[in-house]
């Protein structure tokens, strides 16, 4: 990504919606967060690598035969715990494409406390949260134990190659704030 925004850039061309009716307020610009480097650019091998890890990963749950859907809501929530703007974005949008629904994605950060997710669901959500949370959690044996009762080894294999992946892209995005989300009509 060759743009480089200065701090606190503000995009004439990405409006917030105003709200209708009587009480309407003029649209206030969207601020953009600097772009401190574009990492595809600076480093395109590794980030081809990170490609490549990500299609491996793919290929791997679809061996295991984990849904799309349940795909996305994993690496949204991955991107929730992390930060990344563009990943939290970009995983909404295919977890809504795949068919979830708006309650499930919305609940997602609240995963614990929603009555959306099957006993399945949960596991792989309390694996993503340990996962994503490497430095402070270890991966609590009963984390894996309890991924291992409701999945098989292989399964919960490509589940962590999935993790591995998106906290990959994350810990870039974060890092370079080198990708952005674009605005919906």
């Amino acid at each position: 990504m060759s743009e480089t925004a200065t701090s606190g850039t503000v995009a004439a061309d990405l409006q917030s919606p105003a709200s209708s009716g009587p009480t309407s307020t003029p649209a206030e610009p969207v601020v953009l967060p600097d772009v401190r480097f574009d990492f595809d650019e600076l480093a395109p091998r590794f980030s081809r690598a990170m490609a490549h890890l990500d299609h491996a990963a793919v290929v791997e749950l679809d061996k295991a035969g984990i849904p799309e859907g349940l795909r996305n809501l994993l690496k949204l929530r991955a991107s929730q715990l992390n930060g990344c703007s563009y990943c939290v974005d970009t995983h909404a949008r295919d977890a809504r494409d795949s068919g979830e629904s708006f309650q499930r994605i919305a609940a997602v950060a609240v995963w614990q406390e929603a009555h959306f997710f099957t006993a399945r669901e949960r596991a792989a959500f309390a694996l993503t949260d340990a996962v994503t949370r490497l430095a402070d959690t270890h991966v609590p044996d009963e984390v894996v134990v309890s991924a291992l009762r409701v999945y098989s080894e292989a399964e919960v294999s490509a589940l962590l190659a999935l993790l591995v992946s998106i906290n990959a892209w994350n810990a870039a995005g974060v890092t370079a704030r080198c990708w952005r989300a674009t605005a919906e009509d």
